[in-house]
């Protein structure tokens, strides 16, 4: 099992006499004593407790005590203490064995009561060796050290099944962490306090046992009072379901809240889906679970609702009457391999589709909520879900790049999809008729995520015919752009200054870069900082999960069934050529080409 790290005390000789009629003595013995790294323990009191005996002492009879030390932990107003119990035995020598102490015990009131800012918090990074934890979890939790937003009280436990020690965990992070450009003032003094708040254990193959030790560990740091925790589980799809029911029966605190964070695939289709869900769903409750894809921590998706909900000028046009169309944009300039997440071919569907896109839809087309709660929010999400029309194949355009590297390939015949082209109808009195236009594809000609509504074109066009020029209106746009650039724009007509009456289309342009004097945070910084408040809205439920399934199984049918034709299109174009067909037939325009 790991162990934490130890400072020495040295501590004074002083002498008690415990038994006076043997006047033999026990000495105050110097101890080491685990404590947070770069915390200076200063000793207070000493105290003895004795234990008292029926019968008179006895020289030859071997006897015990417990001695408890308190100390003062520098920089806080937190007591701790060491518990000892000291034994004596026939032979008069002594014996010291050190009961378990608690980083986190408090001792400020004297009052047991339990509070959210009193509680401890311990953060589990299951799978802490992998590539996503190294480069995306651990980052993401430095930085909200940095700024102040975990509690004083956490440690960061690193698990997996390689043979390492703390500081070779530690020494793999280092790397790995930053200071964002506007905080910068210690730097490095942060870093050597955040990375010695990582502790590390070696689950081995027995994740029961592994659990079992984790929470051993936990509550050795832990204490008596509050505690709650944070389960990262960036594992294998086919190892979830064991270490998530091991986790539930080992490693929860009784004393506090437990929340579980899983990371895509959220199953490999319907079915998969709906085993993993009835497994966590039996182990978990579902407030418990956080799905988690890092796609909907930009501060795009996040803005969504404060553009929806707190501007007047928009409420009223968010529906049919006004709106045209809308178009969501994904698009990558470089190729991804997913065949590893994905290995039954699905590519870009179950690695994006699934839920970055539909999770925006639902987000642009949901009723407004009865308030913010996550719960509130879920509940409008997944109506959208469950009104989006059955796709038709006819709606749908799937498609494969050609490059030099077979990277993305399954076999040679079957390639997996890495492009997603669709048109979605929400059957609802609000979107009635309206097309949510799909692109979402890698291997194309721009690095591209964003939102573009494109509203209807003004009736009765008074422009339309200015003495001898005829002029066509552009329809009006919002467009909420996330790559390149993080920006809000609104495109207007406008008339060009000069005389006679000639108009252009303009763009009200707010961008982030120029407006706000700060570096954007990271989406799993983002997301992390939910799990921690316990905001959900941004995290699929279990009834999501299986909507957005049901919405794309007849795609992943015809795709098992070898019924569908991937099109093949030129690494780093604009994508499909018979894309453009699908969207005139639909009666729009991919403007953003």
């Amino acid at each position: 099992m790991a162990s934490l790290s130890s400072v020495s005390l040295s501590a004074s000789s002083s002498e008690t006499s415990i038994f006076p009629s043997t006047n033999r003595k026990l000495a105050v013995l110097p101890t080491a004593v685990r404590t947070f790294p770069g915390q200076t323990i200063k000793k207070t009191r000493t105290r003895m407790i004795y234990v008292a005996h029926v019968q008179p002492p006895d020289v030859n009879r071997p006897h015990s005590s417990i001695r408890s030390t308190s100390f003062n932990v520098e920089g806080t107003r937190n007591t701790t203490s060491l518990d000892e119990e000291v034994k004596v035995d026939a032979s008069g020598m002594e014996v010291s064995i050190k009961l378990p102490l608690p980083l986190f015990e408090t001792q400020s009131s004297s009052t047991d009561a339990e509070t959210y800012d009193s509680a401890s918090l311990s953060i589990a990074v299951i799978g802490a060796t992998g590539l996503l934890a190294r480069t995306k979890i651990f980052p993401a939790l430095f930085a909200l050290y940095y700024s102040g937003h975990l509690p004083e009280k956490f440690v960061i436990y690193g698990y997996s099944r390689k043979n390492l020690t703390e500081e070779d965990l530690r020494a793999i992070i280092a790397p790995t962490l930053s200071c964002r450009i506007d905080l910068q003032e210690n730097c490095e003094e942060k870093m050597d306090a955040f990375l010695k708040r990582i502790f590390y254990l070696n689950g081995g193959y027995d994740n029961r046992e592994g659990m079992s030790n984790l929470n051993t560990l936990m509550e050795e740091a832990e204490g008596k009072f509050g505690a709650n925790r944070i389960f990262y589980l960036s594992v294998p799809e086919e190892a979830l379901i064991d270490v998530a029911s091991s986790l539930a029966e080992k490693a929860q605190t009784q004393r506090g809240w437990n929340r579980v964070i899983i990371e895509k695939p959220f199953g490999l289709g319907s079915f998969s889906s709906h085993q993993l869900t009835t497994s966590l769903l039996s182990n978990f409750e579902e407030k418990q679970l956080y799905r988690i894809d890092h796609l909907l921590g930009r501060n795009t998706i996040e803005n969504l609702a404060v553009l929806r909900f707190s501007n007047l000028v928009f409420m009223p046009l968010w529906n049919r009457s006004y709106i045209h169309n809308i178009q969501i944009t994904f698009s990558e300039e470089l190729g991804v391999q997913t065949s590893a997440r994905y290995p039954n071919g699905y590519g870009i569907l179950g690695d994006v589709v699934h839920s970055h896109i539909f999770q925006t839809v639902s987000l642009l087309a949901m009723e407004p909520p009865v308030t913010l709660d996550g719960e509130d929010i879920r509940y409008e999400k997944v109506k959208v879900l469950k009104s989006i029309r059955k796709l038709e194949s006819s709606d749908v355009i799937l498609g494969h790049y050609e490059a030099d590297s077979g990277s993305n390939f399954r076999d040679k015949n079957n390639p997996m999809p890495t492009y997603f082209g669709a048109v979605l109808y929400v059957d609802n009195a609000r979107w009635d008729g309206v097309p949510f236009l799909i692109k979402a594809g890698r291997g194309l000609k721009k690095n591209r995520v964003e939102i573009r509504i494109q509203f209807r074109r003004v009736p009765g066009n008074l422009y339309h015919k200015d003495g001898e020029h005829m002029q066509n209106l552009d329809t009006n746009e919002l467009i909420l752009r996330d790559v390149p650039d993080e920006a809000i724009l609104v495109r207007i007509n406008n008339k060009i200054p000069g005389l006679g009456m000639n108009l252009e289309a303009s763009e009200l342009n707010l961008l982030y870069k120029d407006k706000y004097n700060v570096e954007i945070t990271d989406s799993y910084e983002q997301l992390l900082h939910d799990v921690i408040d316990g905001d959900n809205h941004l995290f699929m439920r279990s009834d999501e999960v299986e909507a957005a399934w049901n919405i794309l199984s007849p795609v992943l049918s015809e795709l098992d069934n070898n019924n569908v034709t991937l099109e093949r299109y030129n690494f780093g174009s604009k994508g499909p050529d018979k894309a453009a067909n699908l969207w005139a037939k639909h009666g729009v325009q991919w403007l953003a080409d």
